[in-house]
């Protein structure tokens, strides 16, 4: 019996890789028995994508061309879950390169484990000096909090993993993508399986390697972002993060109460400066420790990178929280949909 697999991803302005993204799922081997189908949401691309997306498709009859006039992330793979035919649903990305037996390795994850979500551990990999860096704290247990999705031996139940591949049983009874969320629909989702006591398995045979940004500007922006999103997802399920999640905010929010109390209270700039100082230690260990197994090339951007890691996260957490609390609503600035 034949077995269909649907490949969904959703990109937008992205013609710089969308061609090759489509050569590497092309490329993929798959088990005896399985078919592929490849459908890529394009989020109204006015950089050439589309039309590039489009003549693939055209040259290949497993691409397909999905419409996303939503624009993100999460109703791009709504609309894609939607028109999919596949028993088994894999999520993949453009910024991700692959083994050539990836999406095998996640039918076989699925079979042993029989969990509702599986994948591979989260990879960073750059090139350059400060993405190598950037990668590198990314990998770091110390800077990511020990999040068991950046390690690459672990095999076993996690509490979400990169990317995902599905059996479409996972999605017909949790439901898909929760559209409100710009960033963090995948944390979510994970999140909704968990809760109802779905199992989510992390395999490290499940190889892909993701570049991230290579400017600081760009880290801090996307970490922002990914901070911002979270207390939305907190108030969804009415559940507390995780410390690592929380210490960000509570760092940058501990910085931002100092200052203000010194504007009556001088000995609150005391206090500031000796966590300012313990922060900086901190950090000066956590580079040298990175740049060890990464390269002492790295250790004079590292300082930087980790804090913007943390401040941008931090900020957008705290921001998250006054539109949780306080405007009761998401704010347009960080890419919230004003329909």
């Amino acid at each position: 019996m034949m077995t269909i697999v649907s490949v969904i991803a959703p990109c937008r302005n992205e013609r710089g890789h969308v061609l090759a993204f489509c050569d590497a799922v092309a490329a993929q081997r798959l088990p005896p028995g399985v078919q592929m189908e490849v459908l890529v949401a394009d989020g109204q691309s006015d950089d050439g994508t589309r039309e590039a997306l489009a003549q693939r498709c055209r040259a290949d009859a497993r691409f397909r061309l999905v419409d996303n006039p939503g624009r993100i992330v999460s109703s791009g793979l709504n609309r894609c879950l939607e028109q999919s035919r596949g028993a088994v649903i894999v999520r993949m990305d453009l910024h991700t390169t692959y083994a050539d037996d990836y999406i095998a390795e996640c039918l076989a994850a699925l079979a042993r484990s029989g969990a509702a979500n599986v994948g591979g551990p989260w990879r960073a990999a750059g090139e350059g000096g400060m993405q190598r860096a950037i990668a590198a704290a990314f990998q770091s247990r110390w800077i990511a909090g020990g999040a068991r999705s950046r390690d690459l031996a672990y095999e076993g139940p996690v509490d979400t993993v990169y990317l995902g591949c599905w059996p479409r049983a996972s999605f017909d009874r949790h439901g898909p993508f929760d559209e409100s969320l710009v960033r963090n629909q995948d944390d979510e989702h994970n999140l909704r399986l968990a809760r109802a006591g779905a199992l989510v398995w992390q395999s490290a045979r499940i190889r892909s390697s993701y570049r991230p940004r290579d400017s600081l500007a760009a880290l801090f922006r996307q970490q922002l972002q990914y901070g911002y999103w979270k207390p939305f997802v907190m108030r969804k399920h009415g559940r507390a993060a995780s410390l690592r999640q929380l210490v960000p905010g509570l760092l940058v929010g501990a910085c931002g109460l100092l200052a203000l109390l010194g504007l009556a209270w001088p000995l609150a700039w005391l206090a500031l400066a000796e966590l300012l100082a313990l922060y900086a230690l901190f950090v000066a260990a956590c580079s040298w420790a990175v740049a060890r197994e990464a390269g002492m090339d790295l250790l004079p951007r590292l300082p930087a990178v980790i804090a913007a890691y943390h401040g941008g996260y931090g900020l957008g957490t705290l921001r998250g929280w006054f539109d949780v609390l306080v405007r009761a609503r998401p704010s347009p600035a960080f890419g919230a949909l004003t329909r």
